[in-house]
């Protein structure tokens, strides 16, 4: 995946193509020591430094005109702790390598998103999620972090360590590249378990109206509404005894490569050159799955292929507030005369402990709009962060917002506490960039 976020002559592109850097210099480091060489380095040249995963953020939280750091060979499973239930692996680790890794040892993590080309430390910097009622984010299973701090120094924190270890642990679980660049991670994991997945349609209403026994009943609830229909279909997984029943072979391709990929992109494209058509092909679109139901193991049905690219922005508000935010929304998309040829796809998860966490200190639902790459996506991401904001939404840190650190102050109680910590850490602002300097002030 890491080619596909790199560019020719020392560009450096993301997943999405929107955002772009031409660093000074590119450090791939072989080992920590390496990289807390080329962190003293840089200070010493007067450069900025910043790690970059797989570039799935659409937002500029990466870039930086100095120092590059791709940490692709700090990966790998570093020691698997069956009796503790945890496993460190190196912070350049894709989530698809290390839920393979981990099945062959028959563990699991609880809990993912549905993209799995990210690194551990990409992933879990930014506050990436699936759904869940108790369990939370990927950042939410770290039981300790190792990092390197501006000075080049390594340090380690848990919730078991010292007062500092532990306001670093409470906020470096999701520091946005802040307070330093994380070299390995240790994650909760359990014997790996199956999932029952029943995947069916359900007119939109009728989810608003029973969502929260919906959210209630099941480990973990999404749903997908089609904007410019009243069609949703909604995604309920729970674990199972088994057996496991996984999706045949022919049926996945079908569902999961020729209609979420390959029929879904030419729909894109059509929909891209013809916005009139755009209804028409949402109506077909959100009556081309059927209902299924399978049982497999976690990776399997938490995650799925993403070959379509998009634009895409995603704010979690309270829970309570989820379904008047969306019929919010869908009376926007109805009046405005908008096309979205994309999903609006609706998560939750419980309130956490982590400082900059979208569900920090709140029991959380997350809303995201979507664009095809290359569609003007500006008019409905700002008409709809319209509706987020007015709910004191907080936007993924890893996609498309125009937040600031004056408004990030208010609806995050415990803000002061991370920007103190990184005053302490980052007191040079090394690890700074222009998307950092908004979002969390100079």
């Amino acid at each position: 995946m890491s080619s596909t976020a790199s560019g020719k002559n020392g560009t450096w592109r993301n997943w999405g193509g929107n955002v772009a850097a031409r660093p000074a210099r590119v450090v791939a480091p072989a080992s920590v020591e390496e990289l807390s060489a080329a962190v003293r380095r840089a200070a010493e040249d007067g450069l900025k430094v910043k790690a970059v995963g797989s570039g799935h953020s659409f937002t500029a939280i990466a870039t930086t005109d100095g120092v590059l750091i791709r940490p692709q060979l700090l990966s790998g499973i570093r020691h698997i702790d069956r009796e503790a239930g945890t496993v460190t692996v190196g912070a350049g680790t894709q989530l698809k390598r290390l839920n393979m890794a981990l099945a062959r040892e028959g563990l699991s993590l609880t809990n993912m998103g549905d993209i799995m080309e990210q690194t551990v430390s990409g992933a879990t910097s930014t506050g990436t999620h699936g759904t869940g009622r108790e369990s939370g984010s990927i950042a939410a299973q770290i039981t300790a972090l190792e990092l390197v701090t501006a000075d080049g120094s390594v340090l380690t924190c848990s919730e078991k360590g010292t007062e500092e270890e532990r306001a670093v642990f409470a906020a470096a679980r999701i520091g946005l590249g802040a307070l330093g660049i994380v070299t390995a991670i240790t994650f909760a994991v359990e014997p790996v378990f199956l999932l029952t997945a029943r995947e069916e349609p359900m007119p939109f209403d009728r989810v608003l109206a029973e969502f929260d026994e919906l959210w209630a009943e099941n480990e973990h609830f999404e749903f997908y509404w089609f904007p410019h229909t009243d069609s949703t279909n909604t995604k309920r997984n729970n674990r199972s005894a088994g057996p496991e029943q996984p999706v045949g072979q022919l049926a996945g391709w079908f569902e999961d490569e020729f209609l979420s990929n390959g029929v879904f992109q030419v729909a894109q494209w059509v929909g891209r050159a013809a916005p009139a058509a755009v209804p028409t092909i949402a109506q077909i679109s959100s009556k081309a799955l059927s209902a299924r139901t399978y049982t497999d193991i976690p990776y399997k049905v938490f995650t799925s292929p993403r070959r379509v690219r998009f634009m895409e922005m995603e704010y979690a508000v309270p829970r309570e507030a989820v379904t008047e935010t969306l019929r919010e929304l869908k009376a926007m998309v109805d009046r405005s005369g908008l096309r979205v040829s994309f999903p609006v796809e609706v998560r939750t998860a419980p309130a956490d402990d982590i400082t900059l966490s979208t569900a920090s200190g709140r029991d959380s639902a997350y809303i995201a709009v979507h664009m095809f790459k290359g569609t003007p996506y500006q008019a409905y991401f700002t008409a709809a962060e319209r509706i987020f904001t007015a709910h004191e939404g907080r936007p993924h840190w890893g996609k498309v917002h125009t937040r600031d650190a004056e408004y990030f102050a208010r609806v995050y109680p415990r803000f002061g506490e991370f920007t103190a910590l990184r005053d302490r850490l980052d007191p040079d602002r090394l690890f700074q960039n222009d998307y950092l300097r908004r979002v969390l002030g100079a």
